[in-house]
């Protein structure tokens, strides 16, 4: 009899539960009497958990005490604060915090020193802590789709960063110190305010993919056709009108590209003067030839 009745006590507290709200996926998971670290998964190369669209307005506080997770996401969800005790996470290698409502960093992100990838795009960052530059063995970082206009000089010892994106945001210059950064092959500066490429682009020895489109750019600068490594150049919808004699020298350019997908010369919807237009739609080696011949004849 007595056992009948705690059957019946616990059929009715189930009950209970499931006409109530509907609990996030780690909470239903420490109900059950789990511990946290079952969450964990345990790859070949991570120990990896994710809390990707769980509907967060706030990080569980469990979640700093998990000391063995290397890659974490907690991208698409709602939170507005990530808060400092993301420094005992030290193991990370890598960190997603896109898609959600964040407007600053906490500065202990400085003592990640193992991270290798950090996602904060889609937030409403106005500003990246110095911090950060502690990270140093950072090699992709994805600041994509906030309200950025300047990065802290400190970022000059990221020095193994290799992919950077800054796309969408409100940048009027390239940030002095992304010249400093001789590991990139990829950047990524669409969608922003840049009125002019410094000449100093040059010093990115290593780059591969150079994305400027959808800015206010009125013309290239001649460094930039010494970046050897080039193999995508996008420039479309700007203000460019002229184009530097040597350009051709980007030999590894071996188009004029339509996909935004491929690699090669994109340069659609510009203000070229002609002869170019036409020129351009004759294809790469057509464009490159007039601009040598235009350079012998000057």
């Amino acid at each position: 009899m007595g056992t009948e009745h705690s059957k019946n006590e616990e059929r009715r507290s189930m009950v209970f539960l499931r006409k109530g709200p509907k609990l996030p996926a780690w909470e239903d998971a420490l109900l059950a009497g789990k511990e946290p670290k079952s969450l964990l998964k345990r790859g070949l190369r991570y120990v990896s958990l994710s809390l990707i669209m769980k509907g967060m307005t706030s990080t569980p506080d469990f979640l700093w005490g998990l000391h063995e997770v290397q890659k974490l996401n907690l991208s698409r969800n709602q939170l507005v604060v990530i808060p400092p005790s993301l420094g005992k996470l030290d193991r990370l290698v890598v960190l997603n915090l896109g898609g959600n409502c964040l407007k600053c960093l906490p500065k202990e992100i400085g003592l990640l020193r193992n991270l290798k990838v950090l996602f904060v795009n889609m937030n409403c960052l106005k500003e990246v802590p110095a911090e950060l530059s502690l990270c140093r063995k950072l090699e992709v970082l994805s600041l994509s789709h906030n309200c950025i206009s300047q990065l802290p000089l400190s970022f000059t010892d990221l020095t193994s960063l290799r992919k950077l994106n800054l796309s969408n945001n409100r940048f009027v210059q390239i940030p002095l110190c992304i010249f400093a950064l001789r590991s990139l092959d990829f950047l990524h500066l669409g969608s922003n305010k840049l009125e002019n490429i410094a000449e100093s682009i040059q010093y990115l020895v290593n780059l591969q993919i150079f994305i400027v489109e959808n800015n206010n750019i009125r013309s290239l600068p001649r460094s930039l056709c010494y970046i050897s490594t080039l193999e995508l150049l996008n420039v479309d919808y700007n203000a460019i009108q002229t184009l530097p004699d040597d350009l051709y020298l980007l030999r590894r350019l071996r188009r004029i590209a339509w996909n935004p997908m491929d690699k090669g010369l994109h340069i659609a919807h510009n203000p070229l003067s002609r002869p170019l237009p036409e020129v351009v739609e004759g294809g790469l080696d057509v464009l490159f030839n007039y601009l040598r011949d235009k350079k012998e004849h000057n």
